[in-house]
């Protein structure tokens, strides 16, 4: 998909957005196949698409919804989009946004959030969600150029506990003081929790585990079944 960058956002107004990615090692990491999820969701009404890696964004770049890309490098600190290359290369993927770990820790090359969308928006025209972890994560990402604040990261950097679901006390609190919008994202693995967060006052919710990774939905089952037995 290609647009203006207020296009994009407006396109995402009160939305599903749907996470379509897998873990090293297991069946489904293969850009073919989250290409096909992600067509799968969009035929069941997802706005739009959140991958993970070049390959799986260039596999998804044609659809007909906005594509929020990203490109996780490890798993500790800051391991979402960490460097400005690294957004680099996600923007020329085709993403239509590029989703930076937006919380105060220090970056990997050592620019600051602002320097790192300033240059990124000098070179293209995409849209850039923050991921993170606290209003106050919200507030310095608005201040250094966010377009879109995402909850992705809530109970993950130390600031705020695991939700059993949304982290709907943080969205109501970045809807509140943040003048940009809001995605809620993390744990919504209900359309009960869904709807929950957008009356919390998100503009759009993004839902990755419970509509597309099959491994995690099964272990629900199972873990049910066991108990029960």
């Amino acid at each position: 998909m290609t647009g203006t960058a207020d296009a994009v956002v407006e396109r995402l107004n009160g939305a599903l957005v749907v996470s379509c990615q897998a873990y090293p090692g297991e069946p489904m990491r293969d850009p073919r196949t989250m290409s096909q999820v992600a067509r799968a969701a969009v035929a069941g009404g997802a706005a739009g698409i959140r991958v993970q890696g070049i390959e799986d964004i260039r596999a998804v770049a044609d659809l007909e919804v906005p594509v929020i890309g990203l490109w996780k490098v490890g798993t500790d600190g800051v391991f979402i989009t960490p460097t400005l290359e690294h957004a680099r290369a996600v923007a020329a993927a085709g993403a239509d946004v590029v989703a930076l770990d937006g919380t105060r820790r220090s970056r990997r090359d050592g620019l600051s959030l602002a320097e790192t969308i300033r240059r990124l928006r000098a070179e293209s025209d995409v849209v850039v969600m923050a991921d993170c972890g606290s209003v106050e994560d919200a507030l310095a990402a608005e201040d250094a150029g966010a377009d879109i604040l995402g909850t992705t990261l809530s109970g993950y950097t130390g600031e705020r506990p695991v939700t059993q679901g949304p982290d709907l006390e943080l969205i109501e609190s970045m809807v509140a003081q943040c003048s940009r919008p809001v995605m809620a994202e993390g744990r919504v693995h209900t359309p009960d929790a869904a709807a929950a967060a957008m009356r919390a006052g998100a503009f759009a919710v993004c839902v990755g585990t419970a509509i597309t990774h099959p491994t995690t939905i099964t272990t629900w089952f199972a873990r049910a079944l066991r108990e029960e037995h």
